[in-house]
């Protein structure tokens, strides 16, 4: 008889933490879709920001001529948003505490395109990852396995994934694998030889399984990613750092510098690492496709 596992008290407080702030970010989202409603009502066109909620869209905002009742709903949102951002950073300053002593999250931080909130997410879902015996058993328990069909003795039919897992951590998956296939590296490779077979839809939430698979195997054989970008990581780590409420050097070039990442010549150079090990990888399915072609055609 197989036991139900059950989180400990650090993993429910993360759980309860990361639910709490997604809440807050839908909140602070109506916000801004209400404010940008009143724009449009009011036929005020495109901001000339990128950002209207920044120091310069504020401004900007502040300056329209609207009707009363517009311009109290524009400063409601505005006020409303300002106190959503101070619970949220209170929130992911807790969550940051938790991290910097969680080696497990700051392992998948390593991945690019993976950042605090889909590690700690990740995490706070799986919880101990010795319960999952393969990776497989991973990818079913969080809903990104693909459903089969079957009647009798007919041929089974694949459709579209299970979603059986939690929603939030799929979400977060997939926006990581967006930032992951638009960097080099062989998850940009993967996504690429998929989306010319499936299409791009379909190819980001492979990419979102395969980042699973990559998880599971970094925690189990506690490593690092091996393709890891080392100055983004330690930008990350730095990043982190922050969050938990370490001091701000401020004007301080050693210690803004001490990752590398913000030299330019840095990003390059390991730009061209990851750029090698994406030709590498496409080089290496090419050859396993001309070797096993039956295999190779069963998969596509």
């Amino acid at each position: 008889m197989t036991g139900c596992w059950l989180p400990d008290d650090a993993t429910r407080a993360l759980r309860r933490w990361l639910s709490r702030r997604a809440q807050l970010v839908r909140q602070r989202t109506r916000s801004k879709n209400e404010i940008h409603a009143v724009l449009m009502r009011n036929l005020k066109g495109r901001p000339p920001m990128s950002d209207v909620f920044g120091k310069g869209g504020r401004q900007w905002l502040a300056a329209l001529e609207l009707p009363r009742d517009e311009r109290h709903t524009v400063d409601g949102c505005l006020r409303h948003i300002d106190f959503v951002n101070g619970e949220i950073a209170i929130l992911e300053r807790e969550i940051a505490q938790k991290a910097i002593d969680s080696p497990e999250i700051k392992r998948l931080m390593t991945v690019p395109g993976v950042s605090l909130m889909t590690a700690a997410t990740f995490m706070a879902a799986v919880g101990d990852i010795h319960r999952f015996k393969r990776p497989g058993n991973l990818v079913s328990y969080l809903g990104l396995d693909p459903k089969v069909r079957q009647s009798g003795s007919g041929n089974a039919k694949i459709g579209r994934i299970s979603k059986q897992g939690a929603a939030p951590v799929r979400g977060m998956l997939v926006e990581a694998a967006f930032v992951a296939v638009s960097t080099p590296g062989p998850m940009r490779a993967f996504y690429q030889r998929v989306s010319t077979r499936r299409g791009k839809a379909i190819a980001i939430v492979a990419v979102a399984r395969k980042l699973t698979v990559l998880f599971w195997h970094l925690l189990i054989a506690e490593k690092d990613y091996a393709f890891a970008r080392p100055s983004l990581t330690a930008h990350k780590l730095r990043e982190l750092e922050l969050r938990a409420g370490a001091e701000r050097h401020v004007g301080s070039r050693s210690l803004k510098h001490k990752s590398g990442y913000h030299q330019q010549h840095n990003r390059d150079r390991e730009r061209e690492i990851a750029a090698q090990a994406e030709h590498a990888y496409s080089r290496l399915v090419a050859d396993w496709q001309r070797t096993n072609p039956e295999k190779a055609a069963l998969v596509t």
